[in-house]
């Protein structure tokens, strides 16, 4: 890990995790793109184009694209996504797809959890449903870096919450970076409650930005019992920076629709699976 002051430019980090990447077409690089924006709320033509192969006449033919079709809005040198502002007035999370889904595995999730246990609870919509969930437990001892996730606890007088420092990226309402990997050293807990974008066999877990998989790698390391809240269509896909194999989890917590064969290949790697019905 870089010490503070010395982290290299994120065009030179992408660039070196993502050596031989192959280059995308332009429809599915466009998803990623947006997934990216999703995640960070902004981003520089010169890193995507580091990112993604391309040249930044490219990327900027991409974003006019993303931005006519109403998703982002163009400024000089990069873009954003449109909805950020609404987002952080409103304390709400972008992303609601699959919200039954990931309703019931929050209940699942939920039922794990006593009182009086030290936790860390990932940024995320079915994390955020998984903490909505938890309002009658007691003296719970609470580590996130989301902070609609602390609001939503912190209110609970009995229980303690605790956030790590870092960048706060807007759409997630989170904070993420290699500062908040830092608070995690010498952190022990109990649970960790983790978000994902994808999950394959092949690719392990991935999310849309490199900024995240410090803090989820010090999360992992911080916790006994890594329990993964993801809904059923998260399996088989894939973002673009990935944490670890599926094996770093001990407990998938998804819902019904997940394919028998793809239960079968969590389990055979020794991953338990639970079923939110």
């Amino acid at each position: 890990m870089q010490k503070a002051g010395k982290t290299r430019p994120i065009r030179e980090r992408i660039a070196a995790s993502d050596a031989g990447r192959p280059q995308l077409l332009a429809e599915p690089r466009r998803m990623k793109i947006l997934e990216w924006l999703q995640e960070e709320g902004s981003a520089r033509v010169r890193d995507l184009s580091a990112a993604f192969a391309v040249s930044e006449a490219t990327i900027r033919q991409d974003l006019e694209r993303l931005d006519s079709e109403g998703y982002i809005t163009r400024e000089h040198g990069g873009a954003y996504l449109r909805s950020v502002p609404q987002q952080v007035q409103s304390m709400t999370l972008q992303h609601g797809q699959n919200m039954d889904k990931k309703l019931r595995i929050g209940i699942a999730a939920a039922a794990l959890v006593g009182d009086n246990e030290t936790i860390i609870i990932d940024s995320g919509t079915t994390t955020t449903q998984f903490a909505e969930n938890l309002k009658s437990r007691r003296d719970l001892n609470i580590i996130t870096n989301a902070l609609n996730i602390a609001l939503i606890l912190g209110a609970m007088p009995t229980n303690t919450v605790h956030m790590p420092a870092g960048q706060f990226k807007a759409p997630t309402l989170s904070l993420s970076g290699e500062k908040s990997a830092e608070f995690f050293v010498g952190i022990y807990a109990q649970k960790l409650f983790l978000a994902t974008a994808g999950i394959s066999f092949d690719a392990g877990l991935t999310y849309p930005a490199i900024g995240d998989i410090y803090v989820k790698r010090a999360m992992v390391k911080a916790a006994s019992h890594i329990y993964l809240l993801a809904d059923s269509t998260k399996i088989g896909r894939v973002s673009f920076s990935a944490l670890g194999g599926v094996e770093i989890v001990h407990t998938l917590i998804t819902d019904s629709g997940i394919r028998d064969e793809d239960r079968a290949e969590f389990e055979r790697r020794g991953v338990d699976v639970i079923v939110a019905n």
